[in-house]
């Protein structure tokens, strides 16, 4: 079974967890990465012919548009992962709809394609941002993954459906963030800060179940920072946020190589054409 790879092209510092100490007024002064991350990620998905989506932060992008060209260069399909990397809750419909066409036209012009897949800094897609679906489907979305199906501090829709959906009313495509059902308890284990948690046997383990007993692809997610554990500290951030961003950075790259060996990858299907 294939299921859905994706990769959020995004540097250490404009993560939420930080998002308390870093300003992005900050960002160009600090020590950025994402270009010499993104090197081995696609040299590990060559080596293993995986194709994957890659939502891609506006602001990286235009600072760093050698990094797009070298992910459109090897066959990836290119998403939109906003401007700002601000989640939507933070902002007003407008400024949302400013921050995701001007994220949007910049990928476009750097891939030369249309960039129809969104998905939302923080999976800012939860009960009281709802609104922000019309207006990606205004801009021309019509495919998003933005949804967490969790109870979270941050992000999530406890009750919205694990797997592929379409939006009643709406139209676009929805492929939320996967889960395992444990006990009646929905536990996140498909990327992430629970890749990096939890011991490669119980990915593994909850991967295949969704797969086997299920019978559903899962939708899985890496960032580049998450293979770099010499990458600078925060060591004034709130100890969580330290433990959520920095817990066994030393470990993916590895555990992401036994994934990639371990179940078979496409990009999400742009509805668009489907």
């Amino acid at each position: 079974m294939h299921n859905y790879l994706t990769i959020d092209v995004e540097d250490y510092f404009q993560v939420a967890a930080f998002a308390d100490i870093v300003s992005s007024d900050d960002w160009d002064e600090m020590d950025q990465r994402v270009q010499a991350n993104i090197i081995p990620i696609l040299r590990l998905l060559k080596q293993n012919s995986v194709q994957a989506t890659f939502f891609v932060v506006g602001w990286i992008a235009e600072k760093h548009p050698e990094v797009v060209r070298s992910i459109v260069a090897d066959g990836h399909e290119i998403g939109c992962h906003s401007y700002w990397h601000y989640k939507i809750g933070d902002m007003t419909p407008h400024a949302f709809r400013e921050d995701t066409a001007k994220a949007k036209a910049l990928l476009e012009r750097l891939c030369n394609r249309k960039v129809t897949a969104y998905r939302a800094p923080s999976y800012s897609i939860t009960k009281k941002t709802l609104w922000a679906l019309d207006i990606l489907k205004e801009e021309g979305f019509t495919t998003d993954s933005s949804v967490f199906p969790i109870t979270h501090d941050i992000y999530g829709i406890p009750d919205a459906p694990r797997f592929r959906f379409t939006w009643p009313g709406n139209g676009m495509e929805e492929y939320p963030v996967s889960t395992v059902v444990y006990f009646g308890k929905r536990i996140p284990v498909a990327g992430g800060g629970y890749f990096r948690l939890f011991p490669y046997w119980f990915t593994k383990m909850a991967l295949k179940r969704i797969n086997v007993k299920e019978k559903q692809p899962f939708v899985f997610y890496l960032h580049p920072w998450e293979i770099d554990e010499n990458q600078p500290r925060f060591r004034h951030a709130r100890w969580f946020s330290r433990f959520r961003h920095y817990n066994n950075l030393g470990k993916t790259m590895a555990r992401f190589e036994r994934l990639l060996g371990d179940f078979s990858f496409v990009p999400l299907p742009d509805a668009a054409k489907e």
